[in-house]
């Protein structure tokens, strides 16, 4: 096998998709404060002066959906009429009724909310750069793009710009899949007119090289030869939900491992943790990460199944890319013995009935450090656990 390329992409707090996916999430964290056992499939589209929420709640919890929605705009940084999105003036539209009995008596005796699969995977490229992370390196590195560009944007570091943005991050491999330089940077942002002239777009590719992608990339994978582009096209003036329609859940690899390892195909924002396409999800990425945290391998994806209304996994896959240390079966059967894998179970486990969710929904749900109640999937707390389960001489051979 020769050296080969691949890339992933992230998009910023103020990109449509994710301020659809941030008031999902935001409306979710409200319902869950006042009432920890709501069910909530909390959907939103966002548009030119405009933001509609729907879905299927049962709760307990009286919210002010539109106070929450306008608060979540607002905090994104749409606070200026001039972009035809923005917190005070845009129209929020409501349409949520109860979740369905038929799905209800299922959940009800904790059972899954839905069917489906979900993946977890875990590796160590990201551990030089960032110990812990345990993440594949395009992804871990597009993500940090846009969070130093929402930071350099609300520190005023870089006049005029906007919320809205993506990044993208091209790596060369070697024949044995190790990283070995960054080739290509891609990193689109919307600004004023400050920037609209081709003299502005060449300073504000220097602004942009600067003060986001240097510091971000630092001595470990900055190079004068990657190739880089800076709002490609030539201007990004039109941007937000006013230049492109927003939907909840439609950045699911973006959410994820930047396609590195397999998606299920369940997006995440806006459910609650009986959903199990978020729930399962989480604790995919949990064993995974313990796994290769554990030395028990180098790279681990981990997949789970479930049938709606039944408690216990239809299935339980472990695959290691054949870096594994010990035998896959005693890896799964380890798995089994340490992880809680019903709903339930994942529920508790993972302390998934807090308002921990609106963190979650801009800049990855993996990767992340565990602070506190958030991220609790990112804690490697069962290494021993695991070692101790396939047996100590094994884990460590």
């Amino acid at each position: 096998m020769s050296n080969y390329f691949f890339t992933s992409e992230s998009v910023s707090v103020g990109h449509p998709d994710k301020v659809s996916d941030q008031i999902s999430d935001a409306v979710l964290d409200a319902m869950l404060k006042e009432d920890p056992m709501s069910r909530v499939a909390c959907e939103t589209m966002v548009s030119t002066g405009m933001a509609v929420v729907a879905g299927e709640v049962t709760t307990n919890a009286y919210v002010e959906i539109a106070d929450v929605t306008r608060e979540t705009i607002r905090s994104i940084g749409y606070t200026d009429g001039d972009l035809q999105f923005d917190a005070k003036s845009c129209a929020v539209l409501v349409s949520l009724k109860q979740q369905s009995a038929d799905i209800a008596q299922g959940v009800n005796t904790d059972g899954a909310g839905d069917q489906g699969m979900m993946f977890g995977y875990a590796n160590r490229e990201s551990e030089d750069l960032a110990p812990g992370t345990f993440m594949p390196l395009p992804i871990f590195l597009a993500h940090r793009l846009v969070e130093q560009h929402k930071n350099v944007r609300e520190a005023g570091g870089i006049p005029e710009l906007r919320p809205d943005a993506k990044s993208q991050v091209s790596f060369e491999y070697d024949s044995q899949n190790r990283p070995v330089r960054v080739s290509a940077v891609v990193l689109s942002t919307q600004h004023g007119h400050k920037w609209n002239s081709d003299e502005g777009q060449r300073e504000l590719r220097t602004e942009v090289v600067d003060k986001i992608i240097k510091p971000v990339l630092g001595d470990t994978w900055w190079s004068d030869d990657i190739d880089i582009h800076m709002n490609p096209t030539g201007r990004f003036l039109i941007g937000g939900p006013h230049g492109d329609v927003g939907l909840t859940g439609r950045k699911i690899i973006v959410d994820t491992y930047g396609g590195r390892g397999r998606h299920g195909g369940g997006a995440f924002s806006g459910k609650d943790p009986t959903k199990v396409d978020r729930s399962a999800a989480y604790m995919a990425r949990y064993i995974a990460k313990n796994v290769v945290a554990a030395d028990l391998a180098d790279e681990c994806e981990i997949q789970l199944s479930y049938a709606i209304g039944v408690a216990e996994p239809i299935s339980v896959h472990v695959t290691c890319a054949g870096s594994e240390r010990v035998e896959l079966a005693k890896i799964e059967s380890a798995v089994r013995d340490v992880f809680q894998l019903t709903p339930k179970g994942i529920i508790e486990s993972l302390g998934l009935r807090k308002p921990i969710y609106l963190a979650t929904a801009a800049h990855g749900h993996f990767g992340r450090q565990p602070e506190g109640d958030l991220f609790t999937w990112e804690k490697t707390d069962k290494i021993e656990a695991l070692r101790s389960a396939v047996g100590e001489a094994a884990a460590v051979a």
